[in-house]
């Protein structure tokens, strides 16, 4: 009777060890479950939060109308916008949005359409209100949407519109100079600030050997300055290149140069011109670049 009792007794015990071990598997695995969704959640979070982080904002060049004392001219200025399918109407947006601009206040941008190289940009009503800028005014307010425009390579005429039309009120503008004589072209005459710019390489480009070099310069003579150096100083390539034109005048200029690389593969490019009277190097452009 011991025996059969003690037999009973430990069968008990161990039915009651096999539940509790098969309620901590069930636990453990729930817990397990529970983990990898919340850790498929994150990753869910991380991958849609790096795609987010993956659509970096973009830069553009806009011309915007500065008035002096005595003169009036157009600047070229580079902004960042975040990232968008639309990018010309954003050029134009940010020109007649910002601080700067001679556009009246409400101005909207309805669209924008591109064909054969042809933007045709159609405003708002509102920009037809009180913008006394006078004719030179006007005439650099048309040009600084036609110059940020044809920043982009597929356009290279531009013509207006207010509401769908360039007839009626439309066609005399701000009372000046009119659209008359569109579609407009590019025009960078008056484009005084900045003295230099590069267009060829883009900061942190990977170049190729030789190195392409382009840009615009309104300097003296038209003579531009090119220097080449690694991250330790080193002048690998040097030239000199004269523009298209010289100040007052604003010209093109293009060269290349021949560089042996370092294996560091990282350098700068320094883009100026040399006063005549003290040698000193004036309106640099500094240009980070990276070699294969």
């Amino acid at each position: 009777m011991y025996i059969s009792g003690t037999r009973t007794a430990l069968r008990k015990c161990l039915f009651l060890l096999l539940v509790l071990l098969v309620s901590l598997n069930v636990a453990g695995c729930s817990l397990s479950r529970d983990t990898d969704s919340n850790n498929d959640t994150t990753n869910d979070s991380e991958k849609k939060n790096n795609g987010v982080q993956e659509q970096a904002d973009i830069s553009l060049n806009v011309y915007f109308v500065k008035f002096t004392a005595d003169d009036a001219y157009l600047v070229r200025e580079e902004r960042m916008v975040p990232q968008t399918e639309q990018v010309a109407q954003a050029a134009v947006e940010t020109l007649i949005n910002d601080e700067k601009s001679i556009f009246p206040l409400d101005t909207k941008v309805l669209d924008i359409t591109i064909e054969k190289g042809l933007a045709t940009i159609n405003f708002s009503k509102e920009v037809l209100y009180n913008s006394n800028v006078g004719s030179s005014g006007e005439a650099l307010g048309i040009q600084s949407v036609v110059n940020t425009l044809t920043e982009f390579p597929n356009i290279e005429k531009v013509a207006f519109q207010v509401e769908g039309s360039a007839e009626g009120p439309a066609k005399d503008w701000w009372g000046h100079i009119g659209l008359y004589d569109q579609p407009f072209t590019r025009d960078l005459s008056r484009v005084y600030e900045p003295a230099i710019w590069v267009t060829h390489p883009s900061e942190n480009q990977v170049v190729g050997i030789p190195l392409l070099i382009n840009g615009s310069a309104r300097v003296y003579e038209g003579t531009v300055q090119i220097r080449l150096s690694d991250n330790a100083g080193k002048i690998l390539d040097e030239s000199t290149v004269t523009a298209s034109e010289g100040a007052p005048g604003r010209g093109d200029f293009e060269t290349s140069l021949k560089f042996n690389p370092p294996s560091e593969g990282k350098g700068t490019l320094e883009v100026y011109w040399v006063s005549p009277k003290d040698g000193s190097e004036q309106d640099k452009v500094t240009v980070p670049v990276q070699w294969p």
